[in-house]
């Protein structure tokens, strides 16, 4: 059986550390791409705990998470369809989920403060949902096994 709870607090001691030190950034009055490459990573590490989280949810139900090419995309999919997280918490993953992809895949020289300044700022909240939704679907589905 995965142990959704524990992976809950593990990865949410790393994401309130990661959330802290963001906003430690977002603080700063200079933003050069040092502190732009730094709202970034932050930003993107804590995407990428959410998805490990999404990952461990579908295992604690018997799930399998995508494999494919398209798996990021897939996995908002799946958290919807088995009442992981609703469609519109999907949707505003979805953003970040594009950023992640920049992100990985691009320069950090061509990060722009317009478009990840508002992703950095809205992500406490966007986590406090998800955390929020993720627990009602631990508690709901804790008498299940992989």
């Amino acid at each position: 059986m995965v142990d959704l709870e524990r992976a809950i607090a593990v990865e949410e001691e790393l994401i309130v550390s990661t959330l802290y030190v963001l906003d430690q950034t977002i603080k700063r009055t200079a933003r050069t791409e040092i502190e732009l490459a730094a709202m970034a990573a932050f930003t993107h590490n804590v995407y990428s705990g959410i998805e490990n989280l999404l990952k461990r949810a579908l295992l604690s139900i018997g799930e399998s998470p995508p494999q494919l090419a398209s798996s990021h995309k897939d996995l908002l999919g799946l958290a919807v369809n088995f009442g992981i997280i609703t469609q519109s918490l999907s949707e505003e993953l979805d953003a970040y989920r594009g950023f992640r992809h920049f992100f990985v895949h691009g320069y950090g020289v061509r990060l722009e403060e317009a478009q990840l300044l508002p992703l950095a700022t809205q992500l406490p909240a966007v986590w406090e949902r998800f955390k929020n939704q993720l627990i009602v679907f631990a508690v709901t589905n804790s008498g299940i096994t992989a």
